[in-house]
Formats: structure tokens, sequence, C-alpha cells
């Protein structure tokens, strides 16, 4: 049980990727930092000074660069495989003791996956919003969530799974709203 909780969590974090790439990133180094969540065999240096170091830099930019539409949805545009690396990252980093295959089959696919949609989603969304001259609310959502749902996933695993369902329900929902409007009448 305690492995799906890990895929979950993992699953989750690549999901918030979306958000902000290295928020969560941040976040996960901070707390194998502190000892509060310990990751997988081979990924301690999630935690180390040069690591924090370099996800905050990037995490202080991502942040300051999203409030500058034109240039935040340009960087949402070409950080997409610089997102579904973190995904896989992150997943991985939260499962380990499983055969190796399978591990990273579920970091690559399940993790990559995730972060991509949710990133390619959100890109969307902001591409829209910034048309409606909504980007700063839209990019102050998305701060919180990439800050607040990790440190509650940290503190309450099962609430990864309630993220995850909400995901792909939204994603879901706008994925079906934009091909409507494509279709042929």
């Amino acid at each position: 049980m305690e492995m799906v909780v890990a895929v979950f969590v993992g699953l989750a974090l690549s999901a918030t990727v979306g958000f902000r790439i290295f928020t969560p990133l941040l976040l996960t180094g901070i707390f194998e930092r502190v000892d509060w969540v310990t990751l997988s065999e081979g990924f301690s240096w999630v935690g180390s000074t040069p690591a924090l170091i370099a996800f905050g830099a990037a995490t202080v930019f991502e942040v300051l660069v999203n409030y500058i539409p034109a240039v935040g949805s340009f960087m949402k545009l070409i950080s997409t495989p610089v997102a579904a690396l973190a995904g896989i990252l992150l997943t991985a980093s939260f499962i380990g003791d499983m055969n190796p295959f399978l591990e990273w089959s579920i970091a690559i696919i399940g993790g990559g996956g995730v972060a991509t949609a949710s990133h390619a989603t959100l890109t969307a969304v902001k591409g829209v919003s910034d048309t409606a001259m909504m980007g700063p609310a839209v990019s102050i959502a998305e701060d919180v969530t990439a800050t607040v749902a990790p440190i509650l996933f940290f503190f309450i695993p099962a609430l990864a799974i309630v993220f995850l369902l909400i995901m792909v329900y939204v994603i879901y929902r706008l994925y079906n709203r934009f091909l409507r409007k494509k279709q042929p009448v």
C-alpha cells in the first residue's frame, strides 16, 4: 500500500509541474533536506545545496516571468519539454523498491505524461486568460496551487489522489470544450 501512495504522490507532484515547473522541485528538495520526506535511492541530491540554489533561482525567474503576459506565454510554450523531465524526475524520486523497468515506465509514461498534460492545458488557459486580461489572476492561482498542493501532498498523501482526479476531470472538460468548438456543424 505504501508503494501505491508513493506512486500517487509522485504523479500528483508531476501534475503540479504544469502550474510551475520548479516550485514542486524546490519544495521537494526542501522537504528532503529537512528529512520530512525520504526520496528513493539516488535522488537525495534533490535536497543538496547546489540543487536547492538552482531550483530556487529557477523558481524566482519562472514566477517573475509569468507576470509579463507575452513573455510568460512564450515561456510556457518552450518549457513543455522541461515540464515533462521535471515530472519524470519527481515521480521517479518517490517510487523505489520496485523493478527498475516498472519504476521508469511509471515515471516516464505517468509522470512525464501527467506533467505534459497539465502543462499543455495550463498553457492553453494562460493564452486565453492573457487575451481576456485575466493573466495576473491566473498567474497568482498557478503560484498558489504550485506551492500549496505539494505541501499538502507531503502532509496528507491521500490528497494526491483527489488532486489527480480533479486534474483529470478539468483536463477532460477543457479538452471536450475545445473539441466541440473545432468540430464542423
